[in-house]
């Protein structure tokens, strides 16, 4: 059993920094080098990561752990779809589902407003923790900070105490709001959907922001928390 452990500790660690080196990873895990170059060999047999640019002593991950993330989105795409169409027609406006991934959040789905005005973000697309509604419902829950607290608009909060003091006020209401801090003329609420180790999701609501003004922005994030609620429900 602790040998299974080890190659999973290993191959989180590949995927944080890959390409990694053995003794990087040794380092960093508190783990002899012998026990890293086994676990190493193992996953590398099963497929799970292979040399990088051709160098052995160097490691990145392979497809198979984005297959295995695929489906694992499939099944939350699943539960989600009706929690979202839900929280859109309450709402009426565009609902978006994004997963944590590093430093981002990444969107995976996305249930479109009828307004004819409208903000559509491109699946897949990747936002900041910090100046994202989405990012700061996850960066709430998690016990670091970004590592870069880079600036995109003027009201993009890059001052690691005013952060905290954001995501501790997300954990007291139970929703995160982005007040234009990644592109100015976008406004969301969100909040996170958890699992037994931290968020796995995020939801929200998203409008032009002239489309939220502040009595909606909080009726929105008690919609938004529900939901969240909901779906982390669901998936228990």
């Amino acid at each position: 059993m602790q040998n299974v452990i080890n190659a999973l500790r290993v191959l989180e660690e590949v995927a944080a920094r890959q390409p990694a080196g053995v003794g990087e990873l040794a380092r960093v895990l508190g783990l002899p080098k012998s026990t890293v170059q086994r676990s190493l060999r193992t996953l590398h047999e099963a497929g799970w990561i292979r040399p990088a640019a051709g160098e052995i002593t160097r490691w990145q991950v392979t497809s198979k752990a984005l297959q295995v993330g695929r489906r694992t989105e499939l099944g939350l795409r699943d539960a989600a779809m009706p929690v979202m169409e839900q929280l859109r027609q309450r709402t009426g406006e565009t609902i978006h589902l994004m997963v944590p991934e590093g430093d981002a959040v990444v969107l995976i789905e996305r249930l479109e407003t009828d307004k004819p005005l409208r903000i559509v973000l491109p699946l897949g697309i990747r936002l900041p923790l910090h100046a994202s509604a989405n990012g700061k419902a996850v960066l709430a829950h998690r016990s670091t900070p970004p590592p870069e607290l880079a600036s995109y608009t003027d009201t993009t909060i890059t001052d690691p105490e005013a952060l905290g003091a954001e995501l501790a006020a997300v954990r007291a209401r139970g929703y995160a709001d982005n007040r234009g801090e990644w592109r100015s003329d976008i406004a969301a609420v969100a909040a996170a959907v958890l699992g037994p180790d931290g968020p796995v999701a995020s939801l929200s609501v998203s409008t032009p922001a002239s489309r939220m003004p502040e009595e909606l922005r909080e009726e929105y994030g008690k919609l938004v928390t529900r939901a969240a609620r909901t779906l982390t429900e669901s998936l228990t």
